[in-house]
C-alpha cells in the first residue's frame, strides 16, 4: 500500500495522502487483536447503558483469544435495508434518531467513538422478548479516543455550525488545525456548501443541487483537501470517515439533515461543555451557576423541539383548519 501511494504521489504530486499509510499501520494491529475488540465492546455497552435500544452482543471470554472472538449471535437486518424495516414494522425515523443519539453521546460526551459504522456493522431488529426496536452494534475493533481539548473544540465547532456562527466556525476550525482553509474544512465536515454553512446548517435543507455542487467541488479542490487532511489532528481523520458513513446511512433512510439530529447534537454538546467547565473549577457557587446555565440551555432545546413537533403535528393542522372556518368580524 505504501509503495503504491508513493508511485501515485510521484505521478500526481498534488496527491498527498501518505497519511493513509500511517493510519493503516497504526490501526491494523488493533483491528486484528480480538481481545482489544472484546474490551471495546464491553466498554461501549457500559458507556451507553442508558440507551435501551442499543444491543451489543455479549462476549464469551472463556472461548476467546487474540485470534478468536466468541460472542452472542444476534439476528437483524442491515441499517440501510428499508425493505427489511418495512416488513418488520421498524420506523426509519426512529432508527435514524436513535443512531444520532448514540453517536452524539460517543463523540461529544464520552470521546470514545466506534469508527466503522458501515451497514454491515449496524443491524436493526425487533427484540424477540419486548418487541421493541433495537440497534445492534457490531465490529468493535476500530475506536477513536478523543482527548479533552480536541473534544471541546469539536463540540464548540458543531455548535457554531448549527447556529451559523461564522466567527465561531473560523475560531474553532483554526484551533483544530484547518488554518486559512477553515471554509473548506467546514464544508468537508458537514458535506454542505459554504452558502448553507454561512446560513446555519440546521436552517437549510439539503437539496439535489447542493449535493451536485459538493461532488463537483470535491474534484476541483482535491489538492486543497489533501493539504487540509495533512494539517488536521489524526483524531479528526477517523471522525471524518465516521461522519461520511453515518451520512450515507441517513441518505438511504432519507432522514439526512433532520432537525432531530441537530437537536441531539446540541444537547450532547451543551452537556459536554458544562461537564468540562465544572471539572475546571473548585468553587461550589461557580459549579452551581454552570449547572443552572446548562439546565436552561437544555430546556430551551426541549422547548424548540416541542415547537417543531407542534408545527408538524396533526393536531396543529387540525387546529389551523378549524380556525379557518371561524367567522371573521371586521371592526372599524
Amino acid at each position: 500500500m505504501e509503495f503504491l501511494l508513493q508511485v501515485v504521489h510521484w505521478l500526481f504530486p498534488d496527491f498527498a495522502f501518505m497519511w493513509l499509510v500511517e493510519e493503516a499501520k497504526r490501526n491494523m494491529p488493533l483491528e486484528l487483536d480480538f481481545l482489544n475488540e472484546g474490551r471495546n465492546a464491553e466498554k461501549v455497552a457500559c458507556m451507553l447503558k442508558q440507551f435501551d435500544f442499543l444491543k451489543v452482543p455479549k462476549i464469551h471470554w472463556d472461548l476467546s483469544t487474540k485470534r478468536v472472538l466468541t460472542m452472542d449471535f444476534v439476528e437483524g437486518g442491515q441499517v440501510n435495508d428499508r425493505e427489511y424495516m418495512r416488513t418488520h414494522s421498524i420506523d426509519v425515523n426512529e432508527i435514524s434518531r436513535n443512531l444520532g443519539k448514540m453517536y452524539s453521546e460517543m463523540i461529544f460526551v464520552n470521546g470514545f467513538v466506534h469508527c466503522d459504522p458501515h451497514p454491515g456493522n449496524v443491524l436493526v431488529r425487533k427484540c424477540p422478548k419486548s418487541n421493541k426496536t433495537e440497534i445492534v452494534l457490531l465490529d468493535h475493533g476500530l475506536y477513536q479516543v478523543l482527548n479533552q481539548d480536541f473534544r471541546m473544540d469539536y463540540c464548540r465547532l458543531w455548535q457554531s455550525l448549527i447556529k451559523g456562527d461564522m466567527k465561531g466556525i473560523e475560531r474553532y476550525s483554526r484551533r483544530l488545525g484547518a488554518g486559512d482553509l477553515y471554509p473548506l474544512f467546514a464544508c468537508v465536515l458537514t458535506a454542505r456548501s459554504w452558502t448553507s454553512v454561512s446560513t446555519g446548517i440546521s436552517q437549510t435543507p439539503v437539496t439535489h443541487a447542493e449535493d451536485v455542487e459538493i461532488r463537483t467541488n470535491a474534484a476541483l479542490y482535491l489538492p486543497q483537501i489533501s493539504d487540509l487532511l495533512n494539517r488536521v489532528p489524526r483524531q479528526m481523520l477517523l471522525l471524518l470517515k465516521t461522519n461520511d458513513l453515518l451520512r450515507g446511512i441517513e441518505a438511504v433512510l432519507q432522514t439526512r439533515a433532520s432537525s432531530s439530529s441537530f437537536l441531539n447534537m446540541s444537547r450532547c454538546c451543551t452537556r459536554a461543555i458544562a461537564s468540562y467547565k465544572r471539572s475546571k473549577t473548585k468553587s461550589r457557587t461557580r459549579r452551581l451557576k454552570i449547572s443552572l446555565a446548562e439546565t436552561v440551555s437544555l430546556w430551551q432545546i426541549s422547548l424548540y423541539e416541542l415547537m417543531l413537533w407542534i408545527q408538524s403535528s396533526v393536531l396543529a393542522r387540525w387546529i389551523c383548519s378549524m380556525l379557518s372556518y371561524l367567522p371573521y368580524t371586521h371592526t372599524e
